[in-house]
């Protein structure tokens, strides 16, 4: 094995002997899960449009309105919650109920790849010689199924999962969570992003889960001296896939060099204290997460 790597079996907190466990694990998520009012997806087609941040800040948002928040992490290779919420690298603790996540402090619980490895390790699988790619996804599969199945994650009115760029991960957590309460799109305004969300957003609409709408992410950038949007990117995704696809265009979030720098810092809540309207755009879109009706905290 080559220096500084280290492989998902190495990790002792958390173990997958697939699939003598998986029928155990089945039963123990439908457990785990009859406490979690709502599991909701945050995902996009593609890369380096904002997801992570922005399923960061949503888990931020509802916990700032007293919900019982959950965050999973499920890009497994590139694991960025952590780092968002300010949640501190430490060993987690193996508790009575299960593996007990990380919280931030804000409240959010959390479980990310980012947990379990060491700062700037590779995340590595034991392939078999003739089946890499086949063996790599069910061990991912694997390991986001032990993420929902396996994590003391308590009752929670909603648990976000931050998913990895593309489409397999969307199928296999609807696999894994029939009653999915929903997902919510992410893009920016370029047309490459409007394809590859649509991708994503067909496979849900194919597989039966509700969407909610659609984000437009980085969707211009705010003149600091007279308050004018100018736009980041040429097109306008948003506004093309809520109407293909016949959903809402929840919001258009212009990028913020106060939120960049909280998001690196890892100080989101601290910035919903003070980031006027761009903050209550967001806890505006984390509201629309909740069925009609629900109360605080519930």
């Amino acid at each position: 094995m080559s220096p500084g790597i280290r492989t998902y079996h190495e990790v002792d907190e958390l173990r997958s002997e697939l699939p003598d466990q998986i029928a155990a694990q089945d039963e123990r998520l439908a457990a785990r899960l009859a406490s979690v009012s709502r599991v909701v997806a945050v995902m996009s087609g593609k890369g380096g449009v904002g997801k992570s941040l922005l399923a960061a800040l949503l888990a931020t948002a509802l916990a700032r309105r007293g919900e019982r928040v959950g965050l999973i992490d499920a890009d497994l290779n590139g694991p960025s919650a952590a780092g968002l919420l300010g949640v501190e690298p430490g060993p987690l603790v193996d508790g009575p109920d299960g593996l007990e996540p990380a919280v931030s402090p804000a409240g959010i619980r959390l479980m990310s790849m980012a947990l379990l490895l060491e700062p700037d390790r590779a995340l590595t699988w034991k392939d078999a010689a003739d089946a890499g790619f086949v063996w790599r996804g069910a061990q991912e599969r694997g390991a986001v199924r032990e993420f929902l199945s396996d994590v003391a994650w308590g009752p929670l009115d909603t648990l976000l999962v931050d998913l990895p760029p593309g489409t397999q991960r969307l199928a296999e957590l609807h696999g894994l969570v029939p009653g999915l309460a929903g997902a919510l799109a992410v893009t920016i305004p370029s047309a490459a992003s409007r394809d590859a969300v649509a991708r994503s957003l067909d496979l849900a609409v194919t597989r039966g889960i509700r969407v909610h709408g659609v984000v437009e992410n980085m969707a211009g950038a705010r003149c600091d001296e007279c308050g004018a949007l100018a736009p980041l990117h040429a097109g306008s995704a948003g506004e093309d896939l809520a109407r293909r696809f016949g959903i809402p265009l929840l919001a258009r979030i212009p990028f913020d060099r106060r939120l960049a720098t909280a998001a690196d810092e890892g100080t989101l809540d601290a910035w919903f204290a003070d980031a006027g309207p761009e903050a209550d755009r967001l806890a505006e879109l984390a509201a629309k997460l909740r069925p009609a009706g629900a109360g605080e905290g519930t």
